[in-house]
C-alpha cells in the first residue's frame, strides 16, 4: 500500500466515481468495479465460511486464498498490474484433486445444503461465478491478465469439491437433485 488511510471518508466518491491504483478515477457502476466488487463479496463469503469449525488445512487453504483474491481485486485497481501469480490456478488444481479423491463419483446434480459449512461453500461458489462472470465481461472491454478469470474459474470447482468434502466429513451425503419432485 503506497500510503494508509488514516481518514475513512474522503467524499471523493460522493460524484459516482471511485479511484483507481494507478490514480485515475472510473465510475463506481464500471465494469471494473462491478468485477473488484463481486471478488470482494466473494472474498467475504470465503470469510464467513472460516468462521465455522473446520480443519487447520482447510483454515489454511481458505485464508491463502483470501489472499489471493485480495490480490487479484488488486491487481484489477491498478490497470495493467499483474499481483496474481500464473502458477495460482495449478495450485487451486492440486487442492481439488487433494480433496476430490475420496469423494464418490457424481451421478446425479446436487443441491447446496447439507451441512452449514457445505451450505456456505456452495454459496461462496455462487458468489465466485458471478465474480468470474464480471472478470470475463471486463476481459472483453479493456485488456486484463487472463490468470485472474482462471483462477476464479478453478475456484469455483473448488467451493464445489469443499462443500462435498464438508458433507462428507460430517457423515452427510450430498444433497440430490430430484427432477420434477413437486410435479
Amino acid at each position: 500500500m503506497g500510503y494508509r488511510l488514516s481518514k475513512i471518508y474522503t467524499r471523493t466518491g460522493d460524484a459516482g466515481t471511485t479511484g483507481l491504483g494507478d490514480g485515475s478515477r472510473t465510475g463506481k457502476d464500471s465494469l471494473r468495479i462491478s468485477a473488484i466488487g463481486d471478488i470482494d463479496e466473494t472474498n467475504t463469503v470465503v470469510g464467513i465460511l472460516l468462521c465455522e469449525e473446520i480443519p487447520t488445512d482447510l483454515v489454511e487453504l481458505l485464508t491463502g486464498i483470501q489472499h489471493d483474491l485480495f490480490d487479484l481485486g488488486g491487481e484489477l485497481s491498478i490497470p495493467g498490474a499483474t499481483l496474481l501469480g500464473a502458477n495460482q490456478p495449478a495450485r487451486l488444481e492440486t487442492a481439488i484433486d487433494h480433496y476430490n479423491a475420496t469423494l464418490a463419483p457424481l451421478k446425479d446434480f446436487i443441491l447446496p445444503g447439507g451441512t452449514r459449512a457445505a451450505a456456505l461453500a456452495h454459496q461462496a461458489r455462487a458468489v465466485c461465478r458471478r465474480a468470474e462472470r464480471a472478470v470475463v465481461a471486463l476481459g472483453h472491454a479493456e485488456t486484463i491478465s487472463d490468470t485472474g478469470r482462471q483462477y476464479l474459474n478453478r475456484l469455483s470447482d473448488l467451493l464445489f469439491v469443499l462443500a462435498r468434502h464438508f458433507n462428507q466429513a460430517a457423515g452427510r451425503g450430498d444433497v440430490l437433485w430430484q427432477k420434477g419432485k413437486n410435479a
